[in-house]
């Protein structure tokens, strides 16, 4: 098969899958008798079963195209618009300009006129009223590119070339596709807009990339989202499959690349009931009814139009764009590390604009935090709140307080202020900063958050220099630096009491499921060697952790591992409905002192249960009885649970299985995220009262109910780890690295965080793996340096451009040593009064981490459809809010996109289609809870890979050559048969293998002779003894070191069944579960703006 050969359309954006209860499944595409067969995917990280692999009954191959075009063309079938047919351009993305410091204000437009087609006879149209040859002159006329683009900004040193344009698309312009009224993705010239007069030579300068999308001006239906079956004529292609860390059923088969399908296309069901007048945008951060106009956007969204149809012959399809023409995000990523990969991050200026998380770079502290422990959605951010609910860009802070640093990079300076403590103000109470003004020669300060003025004590005074700062600046941490650590006084801890150090507790489930995989005699032998590893101090030379051990099935077994004791002793509680502790002494041990002790313990507990034949587990009394243990112990710890199946054994929290697929696109949809019953949060509030962090590791055979079992995890800042289908041979290596990593990972304990502001600004919202018992303190019973904690903030006053805003996070925790300390950061923002200059200081990347999570949650209380549509509304209005007030004026035809949001719409579309919020049949309720949960705490870098992953080709760069292979975009358009592709998304990684590959590759990588002799579906790589196999093995060690949880491999060759769980990434094509691509959702995005701006 050739890769680059046409697949056929696929539903349209929005359109659902064709396996929803009420509709007949046996006939696609109105070719009756042709059911389509499914292919059983292996379960997410989970073992791939056995596939079929020929190609649905009476569905036969095309043949290869000769010109092999692009993998998303295709033939439109009669009657049918064709679907992805663009205008072929040779515009290139842009030179990246010279090295600066933030990006490059420069607007990018988009668009291009249609060249009218003479007397076309009329379409068909199932879509709304013909238009008359008057108005589609009209439209095309109102699509002119213009020459004319913003002056230049004055000499500030960036160099630019000229505006691209292409030529514009000939072809006729069919008043039908997806969005209503204008051929799919079709896209005219593209010009550059340059930027603003009036820019600093600060600015990040990326790539001038032109690209250029006309829809008409008239309005159309907005895009649907999952309803109804596939309709008749609607083709079948580029399968969504589910990702194998979280997949577990079987998906429809989709047809084989080439296949077409013909047939009338049905109208699109309409989205909204026929009495509503319009649609209104979406107020920020809210899913119910919708609100009053926007100011400056004038009345809501036209309403959609009736759905009528009339025939006719099919016109000239239009032709298709140069996918070069639209923003890369690898040309972004790539340009980002040119300029500014080069030179260290220096702290010191306020409102700077890092680089982005994909550049590797160096911080220098100097007085802000660095960006590896916050990131914002925007660095400059509006003076007021009517400016900020004009842009709608959510303002937003993701902070990960204990984030790991690079070796060149000093960990936060530690400050012990002895038995008087931290200094702070006396009334907003925040920590000493470098922002703190010293006043009346240094005997006072006035605080910088609330403007307090407050007397410093005799010992912490200091004089002043001529400039108004404390001659002794330099030297404390704390008046210089952007991030640093006090030590606690006894004021801060639990019962004024310094805390005992903390405890890490085993909880193996030793039921008939766990025992036949050889799950629990793996766990105890690894054991024996990873208790020598668990966290110390600086230079400890032992873990001052203690350690215990339970075992359960329907009932719990304590062990008694005391150092003096020659066995372990086992006591059994089986009266789990009260349940409490059997023995204080000799449970929470020393590992040192107790090594023989436990050793002993290990060996026994395969040989005990190895005939078991207890089916039945409970859940809720196995972390009732953890935390009980650490509270009679009074240390804060965190309990290590390994668990099978759904805990269905007659005890507090039992469960019943409710999974049900027939609620997905329902109201009742929600329910599936949501825990089945309250017990598990009141019995996560007494965890984190107690400082009991929990970690789950779940390895189901079948549904477990994820949703219900993570919420004590989740509430407690622990995390889950799935193995779905678990066999020690092939599951072994990921679970064991993660494990490891886990124990071994630094965690503060029993914490506290709450996030200050300076006035006129305050924190309203926070998402992430956590507790709050109030609307300020964030409680986390464990924090570790994978998660973050996200925060938005509103105004509640008027900002000064002049004095900017100013943030500080501080974290009280105990460390693994037992020491109460608090971590702060600080951060200062600068504040404007032009919406330019909020639009030029954004961070693409950070505000999908923010919109992400605030969809995932919303799911929990909204239908998936209504939280799709306010990411859409939301992206539109931000867009047009930046079209409307600083673009240059231009053609209506133009999408115009600011320079650091030139990514926004294909990453969210990455969104959009991601498995929670538009999941495709083969994927299950436990998977999507799982992901929903995932990405609740994931820092920026692991969001920007999970939504839009990396695709390496890894025969283009030399064999010598030590650094990563330059990434190529996530379309199958990209893939060459010649070439073999390393993918991964933090959680998966595939080595995609062409069918034209040279034998001499094949036999060097895979010790084989030829590409059909290799095994699919293969999870390791032969280890050889030559330059390819080294630099392959390397590159795939070095992508799993950068990330937090092990990838494990998947072998998938071309034209295999498993390529379709491999394209299911390929984010940039349209899905099986009906998500757009890249170019349809920028089409819809443009459509979307020019309702709003008319």
């Amino acid at each position: 098969m050739n890769v680059n050969q046409s697949v056929p359309p696929v539903p349209s954006f929005g359109q659902p899958q064709p396996v929803y209860p009420g509709y007949h499944q046996s006939s696609y595409g109105g070719q009756s008798g042709s059911t389509a067969p499914t292919i059983p995917y292996g379960a997410y990280n989970g073992p791939v079963p056995g596939y079929q692999q020929t190609p649905p009954q009476g569905m036969s191959r095309a043949p290869p195209s000769s010109g092999a075009p692009p993998a998303s063309t295709a033939q439109a079938p009669c009657g049918q618009a064709a679907y992805g047919q663009f205008g072929q351009g040779d515009v290139q993305n842009g030179p990246s300009s010279t090295v600066q410091m933030q990006r490059l204000p420069g607007s990018q437009p988009f668009g291009s006129p249609l060249a009218p087609v003479g007397n076309q006879p009329a379409v068909l149209q199932p879509y709304g009223p013909p238009l008359t040859s008057a108005q589609v002159t009209a439209q095309l006329s109102g699509m002119q590119i213009s020459g004319a683009v913003a002056p230049a900004p004055p000499s500030s040193g960036l160099g630019y070339g000229p505006p691209t344009s292409l030529a514009s698309a000939s072809g006729s312009f069919p008043n039908s596709g997806l969005y209503g009224s204008y051929p799919q993705g079709q896209a005219p010239p593209l010009s550059q807009a340059q930027g603003h007069p009036g820019i600093q030579t600060s600015q990040r300068s990326a790539p001038s990339q032109a690209s250029g999308f006309t829809p008409p001006a008239s309005g159309g239906p907005r895009l649907p989202s999952m309803t109804g079956p596939l309709l008749p004529g609607q083709s079948f292609g580029g399968p969504s499959v589910s990702q194998p860390n979280h997949v577990s059923s079987p998906p429809p088969q989709a047809l084989p690349p080439g296949t077409q399908m013909t047939g009338p296309l049905g109208p699109l069901p309409p989205m909204h009931s026929p009495q509503q007048s319009g649609y209104q945008p979406q107020q920020n951060g809210s899913f119910g009814p919708a609100r009053g106009p926007q100011p400056n956007y004038g009345s809501p969204y036209p309403a959609a139009p009736t759905f009528g149809s009339q025939s006719g012959p099919q016109p000239l399809p239009p032709k298709r764009l140069d996918p070069d023409a639209i923003p890369s995000p690898i040309q972004v990523i790539e340009d980002d590390r040119n300029n500014r990969g080069t030179e260290p991050f220096v702290t010191g200026v306020r409102g700077q604009v890092p680089p982005l998380v994909t550049t590797n770079f160096l911080v220098k502290d100097q007085g802000n935090a660095s960006p590896r422990y916050i990131r914002c959605t925007s660095y400059n951010i509006p003076c007021t709140s009517d400016m900020a609910k004009q842009a709608q860009v959510p303002l937003a802070a993701v902070i990960k307080p204990l984030a790991s640093l690079p070796p060149e990079e000093a960990s936060p300076y530690v400050v012990d202020h002895g038995e008087s403590g931290p200094l702070r103000c006396n009334r907003c109470k925040a920590y000493m900063c470098p922002f703190m003004q010293f006043i009346e020669g240094g005997r006072r300060f006035q605080c910088c958050f609330c403007s307090c003025i407050n007397d410093v004590p005799p010992q912490y005074f200091q004089h002043l220099d001529h400039t108004g700062k404390r001659v002794d600046a330099y030297d404390r941490p704390e008046l210089s630096l952007g991030s640093y650590e006090f030590l606690a006084t006894v004021d801060y801890c639990k019962n004024n009491k310094f805390p005992s150090p903390p405890a890490f507790i085993f909880m193996i489930d030793v039921s008939y499921n766990a025992i036949r995989t050889g799950l629990v005699r793996l766990l105890c032998e690894e054991l024996k060697s990873l208790l020598d590893f668990l966290p110390r101090e600086g230079g400890a030379e032992e873990s001052a952790i203690r350690v215990g051990f339970v075992t359960y099935n329907k009932v719990l077994h304590f062990y008694n591992v005391k150092s003096s004791l020659a066995q372990p002793q086992m006591m059994v509680v089986s009266d789990v409905a009260d349940m409490f502790v059997p023995l204080l002494d000799g449970f929470l041990v020393n590992i040192n002192e107790s090594r023989a002790v436990i050793t002993s313990l290990l060996d026994q507990i395969p040989e005990m249960f190895a005939d078991t034949r207890e089916t039945e587990t409970v859940f809720v009394p196995v972390i009732q009885a953890g935390m009980e243990a650490l509270k009679a112990a009074e240390c804060a710890g965190k309990l290590f649970l390994f668990h099978t199946s759904l805990p269905i054994a007659e005890a507090p929290g039992k469960l019943k299985n409710r999974d049900d697929r027939k609620l997905i696109n329902t109201d009742k949809e929600k329910t599936l995220f949501q825990p089945q019953t309250g017990a598990y949060q009141t019995l996560a509030k007494e965890c984190v009262a107690q400082g009991c962090c929990v970690d789950l590791f779940l390895f189901p055979n079948q549904y477990v109910d994820v949703a219900t079992l993570s919420v004590v995890p989740q509430l407690t800042g622990g995390s889950v780890y799935k193995y779905a289908c678990f066999q020690v041979e092939n599951d072994q290596e990921r679970f064991l690295s993660d494990l490891r990593r886990d124990v071994q990972k630094v965690v503060g304990f029993d914490a506290v965080m709450r996030v200050r502001t300076s006035t006129g600004i305050r924190a309203v919202d926070f998402f992430g793996a956590f507790y709050m018992s109030n609307t300020t303190d964030v409680e986390l019973a464990g924090l570790d340096g994978d998660k973050t904690v996200t925060v938005e903030f509103k105004h509640d006053d008027r900002l000064n451009e002049e004095s900017g805003a100013l943030l500080q996070c501080a974290l009280l925790y105990t460390s693994c040593a037992g020491q109460r300390r608090l971590r702060i950061h600080n951060l200062a923002l600068n504040c404007c009064t032009q919406l330019a200059d909020l639009y030029r200081n954004c961070e693409t990347d950070t505000l999908i981490n923010y919109m992400a999570k605030f969809a995932y949650r919303g799911v929990l209380n909204s239908p998936v459809k209504a939280v799709r549509d306010t990411l859409i509304t939301q992206c539109a209005q931000i867009l047009a809010c930046y079209r409307k007030n600083c673009a240059s004026p231009s053609s209506a035809g133009q999408l115009i996109l600011p320079e650091c949001m030139k990514l926004l719409p294909v990453y969210l579309n990455c969104v959009l289609k991601s498995d929670v919020l538009q999941p495709g049949a083969e994927i299950t309720t436990d998977d999507r809870a799982y992901v929903r949960q995932l990405v609740t705490s994931m820092d920026v870098a692991e969001t920007n890979v999970f939504f839009y992953p990396r695709l390496l080709p890894l025969t283009k760069s030399p064999i010598e050559s030590t650094t990563e292979p330059p990434a190529v975009r996530a379309s199958e358009e990209r893939l060459s048969n010649g070439d073999m592709y390393l993918l991964e998304n933090g959680l998966n990684l595939f080595l995609w293998v062409g069918a034209s590959v040279q034998q001499g590759v094949v036999q060097s990588l895979f010790s084989v002779s030829s590409f059909s002799q290799i095994t699919s579906g293969l999870s390791v790589l032969p280890v050889l003894d030559n330059p390819l196999s080294k630099k392959v093995r390397g590159l795939i060690d070095s992508l799993r070191a950068q990330r937090s949880r092990y990838m494990k491999l998947i072998v998938v060759k071309q034209e295999d069944k498993l390529e379709m769980l491999f394209k299911h990434f390929l984010v940039e094509d349209k899905s099986l579960s009906g998500g757009a691509s890249y170019v349809d959702f920028l089409c819809h995005m443009h459509k979307e703006i020019r309702q709003l701006l008319s």
